[in-house]
């Protein structure tokens, strides 16, 4: 096993989680009126079959997949049980295959293209109550 290089500690996971509560989302529950969620969980299983279904799909649809971004999103008003809360979704990034090779705006640098013909991940649990402090 390879470890991951962009690993980050417990200690930095708790400082970002409380920054984020104390900085963005109190101000998306004064705005909203809402306490909107600020964490997200998919299973293993889940996050696997995606990445297994992604990777299947970009070949034929001519794409070579290098990774995966994370959008932050709002539930529509209309939406019956999670009107107006934030919500993530995942969708696949990668180049376009030619015969030259591959093309596109992909790099190590995070400007890879949304592969848009790949459906994006959602509804991942937000928790009971919506809010959560990191290791808490």
């Amino acid at each position: 096993m390879v470890k991951p290089t962009q690993l980050i500690s417990f200690e930095k996971g708790k400082e970002l989680n409380k920054n984020y509560n104390e900085k963005r989302g109190a101000l998306v529950t004064e705005r909203s009126g809402l306490e909107d969620a600020n964490a997200f969980w998919f299973s293993i299983e889940e996050l696997e079959r995606y990445i297994a279904y992604v990777k299947e799909n970009a070949v034929d649809k001519g794409y070579s997949v290098d990774g995966i971004r994370i959008y932050l999103g709002v539930y529509p008003e209309t939406e019956e049980k999670n009107a107006g809360y934030t919500t993530v979704f995942l969708t696949p990034t990668g180049t376009i295959n030619d015969e030259q090779g591959t093309r596109g705006g992909a790099s190590l640098q995070g400007n890879a293209l949304d592969i848009t013909t790949i459906e994006p991940l959602n509804f991942g649990s937000m928790g009971n109550p919506p809010k959560l402090n990191y290791g808490g």
